[in-house]
């Protein structure tokens, strides 16, 4: 799995704007693992449709507390691919560790599911079954006499 995101913010009193693309290498494609997801450490913000914040409101006010977080998703196997953003809360500092651990947690967990998934190895299997010498011998005179008799018959008709 290979994750890509970029943070940009203009200057001023936007907030930053968090892209990224989340791509499944094709061996993982082939195992057909269900979508992993993880609530991760971005919290939401109120507002998230503006994409400014002026000091004093929303997450810039002194009483915000963040309660709800994004929710991050490895693609559908089918899929392999998945894009999306995020617009992030207004940091005086600029900092967003938390977009990088949460991206850490979803590869965290996807990989141990890829482990599990890993461990069950391909399978093929054949077999054929075939008459007992048991029941072959039980009706081998039978057979053989009815063989016997078609060939009689058949050589009877054919003479006619």
């Amino acid at each position: 799995m290979k994750v890509n995101w970029k943070i940009r913010k203009k200057r001023g009193n936007f907030r930053p704007r968090l892209t990224y693309t989340i791509s499944l290498d094709a061996y993982e494609k082939k195992l057909a693992i269900h979508a992993v997801q993880v609530e991760s450490h971005i919290p939401m913000i109120p507002g998230s449709h503006l994409s400014y914040c002026l000091p004093g409101e929303h997450e810039r006010s002194m009483s915000w507390k963040p309660d709800r977080y994004h929710v991050l998703q490895v693609p559908y196997f089918k899929d392999g691919y998945i894009d999306g953003f995020i617009r992030l809360p207004f940091k005086e500092s600029g900092q967003y560790p938390e977009v990088v651990s949460s991206f850490e947690k979803l590869r965290e967990e996807y990989e141990k599911k890829v482990c599990m998934v890993y461990a069950h190895p391909p399978l093929e299997q054949t077999g054929s079954l075939d008459t007992t010498d048991d029941t072959r011998s039980r009706i081998a005179s039978t057979v053989t006499a009815n063989r016997l008799l078609s060939m009689i018959t058949k050589s009877k008709f054919d003479a006619y």
